[in-house]
């Protein structure tokens, strides 16, 4: 589906007060995870197929390079530590690989996989992220399951604040068993 078609989503976030509008339609829980395709770095593309099996905590934020974003991500990096082997942490964001890389070296975050939705913005459609405005996708946290049903999904109403770090945690530790 092209960006030109996608639904527009009015009214269900702001950047500082001021609407927005998203694009895709909206993944709630109970959905089966759509399917996505994203750069692990500028040759390499995984989609969620990649990532099989697994219980997956995914991250979407802006850009790394603000502080909210850089917070977000380097709390899932620590909280990586304890969730197991069958826990992947993505964060996709639509930085460029380049620099999503250069920013995980300078911040030492070693356990999340940044994934960029930079080329094709296939992730902000599909999970109805992506801001029409700006070009970037909406700050948001999804945990899918090993057989990739979301099981928990925020997408906030308010791109400059915080998720709720707990309860995506929490979620993700009730998958763990």
């Amino acid at each position: 589906m092209a960006l030109q078609t996608a639904p527009e989503r009015n009214g269900v976030a702001t950047f500082k007060g001021n609407p927005i509008t998203l694009l895709g339609q909206e993944v709630k829980v109970g959905d089966q995870a759509p399917d996505f395709s994203v750069q692990k770095n500028l040759l390499e593309e995984v989609t969620l197929a990649s990532y099989e099996g697994k219980i997956k905590l995914i991250s979407v934020v802006p850009s790394l390079d603000t502080g909210v974003c850089d917070a977000q991500t380097r709390r899932f990096n620590e909280e990586a530590t304890n969730l197991g082997d069958n826990v992947v942490v993505l964060t996709v964001s639509m930085d460029l690989p380049f620099a999503q890389s250069r920013w995980c070296g300078a911040a030492g975050v070693e356990r999340v996989i940044t994934l960029s939705d930079y080329k094709n913005r296939n992730f902000g459609e599909t999970y109805g992220v992506y801001i029409k405005e700006f070009g970037l996708l909406m700050r948001s946290v999804f945990v899918v399951d090993s057989s990739n049903k979301v099981t928990y999904a925020d997408v906030l109403t308010e791109m400059t604040e915080h998720p709720n770090y707990e309860a995506a945690i929490a979620a993700v530790k009730e998958l763990i068993g």
